[in-house]
């Protein structure tokens, strides 16, 4: 087991399971597809080493919900997936956002539109950062463009995460996620750190006792829902927003890349 500061020679999609599960994160959820299916095959043998738990569901859209259900339950969770199947997990990242639960999705990028093909493509820009789902929402994306950058991300998602309650994404793709490259490792994450108190652990001892829902079926209830979730959305925004700039000082024209292309 891997517990100190080291190098080891990891893809880019080892590299986010692997920062997850030294970020605290205990329980994945995913269903295979091309090409980051390293990731999920990375974390069924790693995940038992640590106490952890993974599912391969049936589904992506089982996937998103079990770590639905993980997250409420004030678990560190995580999920991932490749374009079309990112797609299929649309649905349930509206109701993550709206639930106000902290969890991270990887998107490892493929060509599309419709199943295209298995090869690098960076199309995914706007469902990520616009919100792909139904319903008018917002989730904070990191996009690394290097193996280390991978591993850092990932940690710093489940950080962003916890301090937000919103979902985060890692936006990848195939070249980043495939490459293999030497990365220093941080040390394990304390993963008994307290429940957070929102979470569904149970009214026991005198704990208040909590819900975790999407529906606002009361009258003017989801206006002063979506104000309140707008509002820390904007915080987000203006508080989150990261960049690197390189020969910039005197440029009368600035090109703009993430991931493989930067």
């Amino acid at each position: 087991m891997m517990t100190t500061s080291q190098r080891e020679l990891l893809t880019g999609n080892q590299a986010a399971a692997e920062g997850a599960i030294r970020a605290g994160c205990r329980f994945y959820a995913g269903y295979p597809i091309t090409p980051q299916n390293d990731l999920p095959e990375y974390m069924a043998g790693r995940m038992p080493e640590v106490g952890g738990v993974f599912v391969q569901a049936e589904s992506e859209l089982a996937a998103i919900s079990m770590v639905h259900g993980a997250a409420a339950a004030g678990a560190r969770a995580m999920t991932s997936s490749s374009s079309p199947g990112i797609s299929l997990k649309q649905e349930g990242m509206s109701y993550l956002c709206a639930s106000e639960l902290p969890m991270v999705i990887v998107n490892v990028q493929r060509a599309g539109p419709g199943l295209g093909d298995v090869r690098c493509a960076q199309a995914d820009y706007w469902q990520a950062t616009r919100g792909g789902g139904h319903g008018d929402y917002f989730h904070l994306v990191l996009a690394p463009y290097s193996v280390q950058e991978t591993m850092d991300l990932t940690i710093e998602a489940f950080a962003l995460a916890a301090k937000w309650r919103s979902p985060v994404l890692l936006l990848s793709d195939q070249q980043v996620g495939q490459m293999m490259e030497p990365v220093t490792l941080p040390p394990m994450a304390d993963a008994t750190l307290p429940d957070p108190p929102w979470a569904l652990t149970g009214a026991t001892n005198g704990r208040p006792r909590h819900i975790v829902h999407s529906y606002c079926g009361r009258p003017g209830e989801l206006i002063e829902w979506n104000k309140r979730l707008k509002a820390k959305w904007e915080r987000m925004a203006a508080e989150e927003v990261r960049w690197e700039e390189f020969e910039t000082d005197d440029a009368e024209l600035v090109l703009l890349a993430y991931g493989t292309s930067a």
